[in-house]
């Protein structure tokens, strides 16, 4: 059974629900009273988006990982293997140039960001200043050197899966995901290796976990040979994840923050809470589905389609956190 064509559109709109939660919540932050709304927008846009993208090009390269070797499985189930592997190898060629695109929009707006004018009025020069003088901007630069290099790997596996191995492009992606991350949120706390260290797993872990889920609803959900040796391997490594971002979630926040009281009177601390209340959500619908997928009940992707919308808001608000930190 292939998928339904509604089926297709759930990545579309996991990323438009991921965009509109990033929005919402940099209004929430009172952004705009430091930029104009183009740019606020723009920035905010191709931030939220880039980490959609990335996201899904992390979760297609670990469904490399997790699908079965032709060995184990029926002779009638190779074709759809086959068939799958060739849909997720393109669409990461895809989503690798969608995300290169992005990089290069987000390095204009966030220069236009950084020295408070207009995107039309920025010049060559500024542009080059911010990506070589600014943490922000050569985060920036990195991730597009890492999206140039997945492009590259998903090109070649493409024609070749042997010429490259599958680890690679997930390294790659996740590089690409951590870069900015690390040099434009963590990279000004006073606890800066602490910092850094916390945010790198918690990016690398909530990638890897929504990713991951959202790759195999997407090419692997219908395909009943593929879910049954896909699903236990990919709900192991949710819980692990979990229980990283969590973890490494609350350590962030106390570190930006540095009071148990600027939780509840400040903006950032709202949004912190907001995404607390999203992973407590998460975990229980992540149980939910182990649960029913334990005692048989195969009508666990219907919980799961949940978990995933509420992963994509949960993106939106951490890459509102992350501009406004």
């Amino acid at each position: 059974m292939g998928p339904r064509p509604l089926d297709r559109l759930r990545p579309v709109g996991w990323a438009g629900l991921a965009v509109g939660a990033a929005l919402a919540a940099t209004l929430l932050t009172g952004a705009l009273a430091s930029t104009t709304l183009p740019v606020l927008v723009g920035t905010t846009v191709t931030r939220s988006g880039m980490d959609a993208v990335g996201v899904g090009c992390v979760g297609l390269s670990l469904l490399a990982l997790l699908l079965p070797a032709a060995r184990h499985l029926p002779g009638s189930a190779l074709r759809t293997l086959s068939r799958v592997r060739d849909t997720a190898d393109r669409a990461l060629v895809a989503l690798a140039g969608i995300w290169f695109v992005l990089v290069l929009l987000a390095v204009m707006f966030r220069t236009a960001d950084a020295f408070g004018r207009p995107l039309g009025t920025i010049a060559a020069g500024e542009i080059g200043s911010f990506v070589t003088q600014l943490a922000g901007g050569r985060g920036l630069l990195l991730t597009a050197v890492c999206t140039a290099a997945l492009l590259a790997c998903a090109v070649v596996r493409m024609r070749d899966r042997a010429l490259v191995q599958a680890r690679v492009p997930l390294i790659v992606a996740l590089l690409g995901l951590v870069t900015p991350a690390v040099t434009g949120h963590a990279g000004t706390h006073p606890d800066h290796q602490l910092a850094i260290m916390s945010i790198g797993v918690h990016v690398a872990g909530a990638a890897l976990w929504v990713g991951g889920l959202a790759a195999m609803l997407a090419f692997v959900a219908c395909h009943r040979a593929l879910l049954d040796p896909v699903l236990p391997r990919f709900s192991r490594l949710a819980g692990w994840c979990l229980g990283a971002v969590t973890l490494t979630g609350l350590l962030t926040a106390v570190v930006r923050l540095g009071t148990l009281d600027a939780v509840l009177t400040t903006r950032y601390g709202v949004l912190v809470l907001a995404k607390i209340a999203c992973l407590v959500l998460l975990g229980a619908l992540g149980g939910l589905a182990r649960r029913r997928l334990a005692a048989g009940r195969t009508p666990v992707l219907r919980w799961a389609g949940v978990e995933v919308a509420v992963m994509a808001a949960t993106l939106g608000i951490a890459a509102a956190l992350s501009q406004s930190a």
